[in-house]
């Protein structure tokens, strides 16, 4: 059955419109489980099944496949017509990933809603998850690869990219889905990693909520040098004194550090 069918049953079921947008292109959904490196005896996360055109190309391509949905309609969409599948209702900004995904090894797989996509990501960048093909409005995805320089540069990009090998995989038209939405998508690549955050002159490891804070703070006033930026969660002489440590001029910009001197800046302030 072509998916907007499904859709169009499971909203007369249910009575109401589930105001998503829901990939329907079957070519595109056998890139993705390529780009997710899926194979047979796999173990695969998928993150908001929907109608479940990437879930049911997942079992065909030989994994286990566990799937969170939030919706309990699509979710027994899911139920009726894939029995094989672990389906957990729940909210993925929530979940117990260490319950519903015990161990290393699992690939995942994921069209997420642009609205929460980034808070998910964060919750995924976990080193169990050893590759990742998750869909974000083209935006969105730009600022994850961007690199130094790069106007989509920002907090975003370093706060992934501390964590995880990423790239982008493959461009979606809006006439992927139904119904079409107005933006672009892009599916991205990530492989997480033991993150390094730095180490302070005590031998200290830096720790990531730390870090975070440091490149959110750098990243507040893009406008402004990074000395001025950082006051606004940090004193002025520790600010001073972490640029000098780090090797870092004061009178530049956020958006022109590189991770390795995010990491500096972190073990000094």
């Amino acid at each position: 059955m072509h998916p907007s069918l499904r859709l169009h049953e499971l909203e007369t079921r249910a009575k109401r419109r589930f105001g998503q947008n829901f990939l329907v292109d079957a070519g595109i959904v056998g890139r993705i489980v390529r780009v997710a490196g899926v194979r047979p005896g796999d173990r695969a996360l998928e993150i908001g099944p929907g109608l479940g055109i990437l879930t049911a190309a997942l079992l065909n391509a030989g994994a286990s496949v566990t799937a969170i949905e939030l919706d309990r309609d699509l979710a027994a969409g899911i139920r009726e017509s894939m029995p094989t599948v672990t389906l957990v209702e729940g909210d993925a900004l929530k979940i117990d990933f260490d319950a519903v995904a015990p161990g290393p090894g699992w690939k995942v797989v994921a069209n997420l809603p642009y609205n929460v996509a980034t808070p998910i990501l964060m919750r995924l960048l976990d080193p169990r998850f050893t590759t990742m093909a998750l869909m974000f409005q083209r935006e969105v995805a730009n600022r994850l690869v961007a690199t130094p320089a790069d106007d989509a540069f920002g907090a975003l990009s370093v706060q992934v990219q501390v964590r995880a090998r990423v790239e982008t995989a493959i461009e979606l038209p809006p006439g992927a889905f139904h119904p079409a939405p107005k933006v672009h998508s892009t599916v991205v690549r990530i492989e997480p990693i033991v993150p390094d955050f730095g180490t302070r002159a005590d031998g200290s490891p830096v720790t990531a909520a730390h870090f975070d804070k440091v490149v959110r703070a750098g990243f507040a006033q893009r406008r402004k040098f990074v000395a001025n930026s950082l006051t606004t969660a940090f004193e002025r002489p520790a600010v001073d004194a972490a640029l000098a440590a780090a090797g870092i001029v004061p009178t530049l910009r956020a958006e022109r550090i590189d991770l390795a001197g995010w990491r500096r800046l972190a073990s000094a302030i």
